[in-house]
This record gives structure tokens, sequence and C-alpha cells, in this order.
């Protein structure tokens, strides 16, 4: 996952180095003095990528601290969110362990199938730019990917099925729609 300020983008698993994008979310958050949300820029930056790995907002409960840091509330709503982002992945990290969730490994695995069924999109922590060039970071936040990257993934994923499918000898033609398992 990245984004530059306009664009947000993935890369998913077998379909090469095709990126899926969609027009980026403005963070919200806590802001420095002087700074408000009219003040924020589209999300940018490469903080999403740790998101990937478990780490982020894939693993708010783990540090209840940062989560009221990013204006995302304290321990209950940290929980919330660590138990929103299993929804969309595949496994659990087995090194990155969660003590406040009885030690699970934080959520691993973004699977793009659950995420355009649920409608739930990652949770990113995130620094927040100024709009204005050379203004700098003026908060700290969170934002949400866009859906319609992992839309369009999907869609790429389901025609190489169909591709696949369709030239494998004696097939029928006929393939069963991708569904999480």
């Amino acid at each position: 996952m990245a984004r530059n300020g306009a664009d947000f983008g993935i890369r998913v698993a077998g379909l090469g180095d095709r990126w899926f994008v969609a027009p980026v979310n403005t963070p919200d958050g806590l802001f420095f003095p002087g700074f408000g949300p009219a003040d924020a820029n589209p999300d940018l930056g490469d903080s999403a990528i740790v998101e990937t790995i478990g780490l982020g907002g894939m693993a708010m409960a783990a540090s209840p601290a940062v989560a009221r840091f990013v204006g995302a509330g304290g321990l209950d709503e940290a929980l919330r969110v660590t138990d929103e982002m299993r929804e969309i992945t595949l496994a659990e990290h087995p090194h990155f362990r969660i003590p406040t969730q009885d030690d699970r490994g934080a959520p691993l695995g973004i699977d793009v199938r659950k995420v355009v069924e649920t409608g739930i999109t990652p949770l990113i922590n995130t620094g927040i730019a100024g709009r204005r060039a050379g203004t700098g970071q003026i908060g700290a936040g969170v934002v949400r990917a866009p859906l319609g990257g992992f839309v369009a993934a999907l869609e790429a994923l389901a025609a190489l099925r169909a591709t696949a499918e369709a030239a494998r000898p004696g097939s029928s033609g006929v393939v069963a729609p991708l569904r999480p398992a």
C-alpha cells in the first residue's frame, strides 16, 4: 500500500507489478497548535507499508497511547480497531504479539476479497502533512484506505482466474465467484 497525496495504490500477490489506485483520503486526527483540518493535505508518505506487516493501524491495541496520540481514542477504541482489522486479514503475526488481546498476533495478510465483501478498509496510522508546500507535518492521525483499489484488484483477480479456468483442458468455462475463505 502506498499513497502520494493524490492517489492511494495497492499491489496484490499474483498480479505482478500492477498498481490498483483510487483517490486518497484526508487523515483525521490531532493537529499541532495553529493548524486544523482545513490545513491538512490528502494522505501521503510511506507509513502505510507498516500496516501490511501487521503494525500501525492493524496493531492499535498494542499501543493505546499511540491511539490517543493520533486522535483515535483510548484502549477501548484501539481494541475495537484491531478486532475490526482481523475481519479483513488472513492470519496473525507470529512475532508481533498484542498483550491487551491475550497475546494474540497482530492481524496480518490483508485479503482484498474480505475488504470488498465487508466494506472495511485498512486503517492507517499516519502523520498529517500540511496542504501548503513547505509546511511539513501539522499533526498525527488515522486515515482509511479507499475501497476503489481493492475492488479493482478483486476484479483483476477474478479475470485472471476466469482466464486460467477457460484455458484448462476440459473446462466448461464456468467459474465460481471468488469468496473469502
